[in-house]
């Protein structure tokens, strides 16, 4: 570990959430002076046990207010994202990822921060078929060509991330624990390859001095590919919940996602659907060494209160 130097601070957009946390943690335990740049200053109360971190509230998400607490920063990190979106028109997606993008990288001309990490997605694309991946797609497209050549970008696009306080196994432990005997799964088949929140922000943490990294982009997926259904069912044994999972064909999928739609928190919309449409797995690239089986046992057995021995592999 390298000592302190305040000359190497980082700012971070989106630091009090799941990735965020993690991320922040690593930071300062790698020597770095933190920043957490937050519209909710009351959410990050977690991360006040962290040395050499300050949370700095913000009124906006806009060039001005983050250049002013970003100031003299060695890099910006962006993590802000959303899954769904209040309305179904792409208006929030596209204000948030591309709209936040935009404000961070003016921030970095304006303050001279010669470094931009940008959470994305795997499968992002200006062109791709739901709101979701498209306004990732497009943000990425936003970094890639914007003028200031003094400012050096690295994006990461990971498949589902997976982690103790994650949002992807977690919610399906919270659904098959109150479902009578059996689940309904939209889109069972859909492909996934879920990489370790460790490894995902060890990657970053990395990336911030490794001039090799420097206006690149990274697909990130763990060692083993899965299907949805057989990452629900995972979940159910873990958890020992006695369910039966049931695949929806997919006029039935559509059916609940226009359903679920309405529900409030949106557990499964029209544009997760359209998302779900590609595998989100990588094709070419070494994989994060980090496995499903050596860590989800951890977190899900112990939120559900289950019995459960295991072997990490």
């Amino acid at each position: 570990m390298r000592m302190i130097n305040d000359s190497l601070s980082v700012a971070i957009l989106g630091g009090s959430g799941f990735v965020g946390s993690e991320l922040c943690a690593q930071l300062t335990a790698a020597g770095y002076s933190v920043r957490v740049l937050t519209r909710h200053p009351q959410k990050c109360r977690h991360l006040k046990v962290l040395p050499s971190l300050t949370i700095l509230p913000l009124a906006k998400y806009q060039a001005k207010t983050i250049r002013q607490h970003a100031s003299g920063c060695h890099a910006l990190i962006n993590l802000i994202g959303i899954l769904n979106e209040k309305g179904n028109n792409g208006k929030q997606f596209h204000d948030i990822h591309v709209g936040i993008t935009r404000e961070a990288l003016n921030a970095c001309e304006q303050a001279s921060i010669p470094r931009l990490l940008q959470m994305s997605a795997l499968n992002a694309d200006a062109d791709g078929p739901s709101y979701y991946l498209s306004s990732k797609g497009k943000a990425e497209n936003y970094i890639k060509t914007f003028t200031d050549e003094s400012i050096n970008y690295t994006i990461f696009r990971p498949s589902v991330i997976f982690g103790e306080n994650d949002s992807f196994l977690n919610r399906f432990a919270d659904l098959l624990k109150i479902v009578p005997g059996f689940m309904p799964l939209a889109c069972p088949n859909a492909r996934f390859a879920p990489v370790f929140v460790g490894d995902v922000v060890k990657r970053m943490v990395q990336s911030i001095d490794d001039k090799s990294t420097f206006n690149q982009a990274y697909d990130l997926c763990g060692p083993h590919t899965y299907t949805l259904k057989e990452l629900v069912q995972y979940t159910a044994n873990i958890c020992g919940y006695k369910r039966v999972i049931i695949g929806l064909p997919d006029f039935l999928s559509r059916l609940q996602a226009s359903i679920f739609e309405y529900i409030p928190g949106k557990p499964f919309s029209k544009d997760n659907y359209k998302s779900l449409q590609i595998d989100s797995v990588c094709e070419q690239c070494e994989p994060c060494p980090t496995s499903l089986q050596a860590i989800a046992p951890t977190y899900l057995s112990r939120s559900a209160g289950a019995n459960f021995s295991y072997n990490p592999e």
